[in-house]
């Protein structure tokens, strides 16, 4: 509410300035002394917590993917199903923006100088954007020689990959000693999550000064633009909500589709309501019980992980808001770059913590290391508590149907 009151405020008064005083003498200063400087506070209290937050969250959902030595073939499914599903959902969000491109169209001098103020206030954060490797330089660029160097340099996919590697480790490691480091990477990851909440209690002041700059410089444009990114969002989770699942639970899972969502009415409409992958897992697990009638030790174990490794809404929004902020500044991605953003929307989809909101820091690092100024986020956060809604809704359900697919296909290769 907070939030949302904040976006208000912000944008009538940068509208109304806009319109009544577009050229008055006080509006640079504040712009510079004032509002510019409470936005990028909250920005880099971001980026500082962001990444100890994705690291821990990333190592911890990999080690406790333990019951892998039990089950073995599903684990490995899921993980498999987990990438591919994941990554059709990006590629289709990624395709949306690159046909509609709903973020064109605005004042491109005034996107320039929005351009040039945030590289100047945002400092090494947003001059990677040139240094994007491409080919093979792009796959050794994964694998860090020094990992805290990658650490310094906003490095995301390196981090990532280290993570992930790191999590493999002690997955593979069963002692006292490991699951003392594993206990205390929990607590990074703890402690980052309640640090990231107390930053976020400063959203509304923050995005006040956010869309009071962009309102200021782009006028009645931004309306227009806001209302086509929340439209471009919606498509891409209906096309992954009702094509993607249910051609998977027809032709893979072979099961009735309308039966399906019939029976996950109860999950649809508490995700919905929640806005929390984490507070709708009992539900879920009680309905994949009672309703769809999975079995318990796949449908744990599946529901489980994918509350936080398996959230296609999220990878999507991602995907979505990244090159739509990108078109709205007018910085050109390549397709190197998209593949890098890809790339990462699927790595944070697994790293993305599963609550209100969870995907903000993680979009705002993606903007600053592919060149676009992060204040944008204040753009979409006006909008993002009802899209939050419904990309939890998707990823819920999303992880109803990779359970229902791998059940299905577990109960296939143990027939005779």
């Amino acid at each position: 509410m907070y939030i949302l009151a904040g976006f208000v405020l912000g944008l009538s008064s940068g509208l109304l300035t806009y319109t009544l005083a577009p050229d008055a003498a006080w509006i640079a200063p504040l712009v510079e002394y004032v509002t510019t400087p409470i936005g990028q506070i909250f920005l880099r209290l971001l980026f500082m917590l962001v990444l100890p937050l994705l690291f821990s969250a990333l190592v911890i959902g990999i080690a406790e993917m333990g019951e892998l030595r039990a089950l073995r073939r599903v684990g490995l499914a899921t993980l498999a199903y987990t990438l591919v599903v994941s990554g059709i959902a990006v590629a289709i969000s990624l395709a949306l923006v690159n046909v509609l491109r709903p973020g064109d169209g605005v004042n491109r001098e005034a996107a320039r100088d929005l351009l040039a103020r945030g590289a100047d206030s945002a400092g090494s954060i947003l001059q990677t954007s040139g240094k994007s490797a491409s080919g093979v330089d792009a796959v050794l660029a994964l694998v860090p020689s020094n990992v805290i160097t990658a650490m310094s340099e906003n490095d995301i996919l390196a981090v990532m990959f280290f993570a992930m590697f790191f999590g493999i480790g002690l997955l593979l490691v069963r002692s006292p000693h490991t699951t003392t480091l594993k206990d205390a990477i929990e607590g990074v990851f703890e402690v980052s999550m309640k640090l990231i909440g107390i930053v976020i209690k400063m959203a509304p002041v923050a995005i006040f000064c956010f869309m009071f700059n962009l309102s200021a410089q782009f006028g009645w444009d931004l309306l227009g633009k806001l209302a086509a990114f929340a439209g471009v969002v919606l498509l891409a989770l209906g096309l992954q909500m009702f094509g993607v699942f249910p051609a998977l639970l027809a032709f893979v899972a072979r099961r009735n589709p309308i039966t399906f969502f019939r029976s996950t009415r109860e999950v649809s409409l508490l995700a919905f309501s929640t806005a929390s992958s984490n507070a709708t897992l009992p539900t879920s697990l009680r309905v994949a019980d009672e309703e769809l009638g999975l079995p318990n030790r796949i449908a744990r174990f599946v529901l489980t992980i994918g509350a936080t490794a398996n959230q296609n809404g999220t990878a999507m929004f991602e995907g979505v808001t990244v090159l739509f902020l990108a078109q709205f500044f007018g910085v050109e991605l390549d397709l190197w770059q998209q593949l890098y953003v890809m790339l990462i929307c699927i790595l944070a989809g697994i790293g993305t913590a599963g609550v209100p909101a969870g995907s903000l820091p993680v979009v705002a690092l993606i903007l600053g290391s592919v060149g676009v100024p992060p204040e944008g986020i204040g753009l979409i956060i006006g909008v993002d508590r009802f899209l939050d809604m419904c990309r939890t809704t998707l990823n819920v359900i999303g992880d109803l149907v990779c359970a229902t697919v791998i059940s299905a296909i577990s109960e296939r290769h143990a027939e005779p």
